[in-house]
């Protein structure tokens, strides 16, 4: 499906490519003093504490093609303190990149997107840390949604809770029908705090939106590509033959760069 993925990426970032400006050398985060570079494959490499974040350049392409990998298979890629400062730093550099034209969000770990957040860690926070730790992850995505270049999650595997609300701050979801999607943080009296609330009514309805976060249901990619959560869904199957079909998604017009 990743053959899919990347189809789709180089359709729009070829349409993006006569938008693109000059290449920018170094990078630093706010949050850090970490800094990005270039190296000889065209491969970005983020050099931080956090190494369950990855943000590299697709070193076959010259469309401008980022990608941030989640690579936290001991944990499903639960979102803990140290994987939400490597989130923070990708997108960081992603937006001061001047030659990026899309981003890509997807995840190293097999059947596995983002289990959400790590409740496991949250268990050892006082109740001011988790606020601040809920308010930075909203913040977070609400600057991933801000990006001045089209974004694509890509899922395949379980996409629940923070997992899925990142997904939705991405412009186009693609998942695979092994991809499993929800809220169930319900069911353990906890509300969905990174924007699922707002951001799933605006891509299923009202109705549809309610029944997954009052139940805290999950739904499968099937189900999830028909009601308008993801744009497509496809199969094991059909992941090697699709470089051919995504091309011509291409109404994509989004070589919004800047306009979003």
């Amino acid at each position: 499906m990743v053959v899919a993925f990347v189809a789709i990426a180089k359709s729009v970032g070829q349409q993006c490519l006569k938008r693109s400006k000059p290449y920018s050398n170094s990078y630093f985060s706010r949050y850090g003093v970490q800094k990005w570079q270039f190296q000889s494959h065209r491969t970005l490499i983020l050099q931080s504490a956090s190494e369950s974040v990855k943000l590299e350049r697709l070193s076959d392409s010259d469309s401008g093609i980022l990608e941030v990998k989640l690579d936290r298979p001991e944990a499903r890629n639960a979102i803990g303190k140290d994987m939400l400062r490597g989130l923070q730093q990708a997108f960081e550099a992603v937006s001061n990149e001047r030659s990026a034209n899309v981003l890509m969000i997807c995840s190293s770990v097999p059947k596995v997107f983002c289990a959400g957040a790590d409740l496991k860690e949250r268990k050892t926070m006082i109740l001011s840390e988790v606020q601040d730790f809920v308010s930075t992850l909203r913040s977070t995505f609400s600057f991933l949604e801000a990006l001045h270049i089209p974004t694509i999650a890509a899922i395949e595997g379980i996409a629940l809770g923070g997992g899925l609300e990142m997904a939705m701050s991405c412009d186009i979801r693609i998942c695979g029908e092994d991809a499993v999607m929800g809220l169930p943080e319900t069911g353990l009296a906890i509300i969905p705090g990174a924007g699922g609330t707002q951001r799933l009514p605006r891509l299923v309805g009202k109705s549809i939106a309610k029944d997954i976060i009052f139940t805290g249901r999950k739904i499968s990619g099937k189900d999830a590509g028909s009601i308008g959560t993801c744009m497509t869904c496809h199969s094991s199957f059909v992941k090697r033959q699709s470089s051919s079909v995504f091309p011509k998604l291409a109404p994509l017009s989004l070589c919004l760069i800047n306009t979003k």
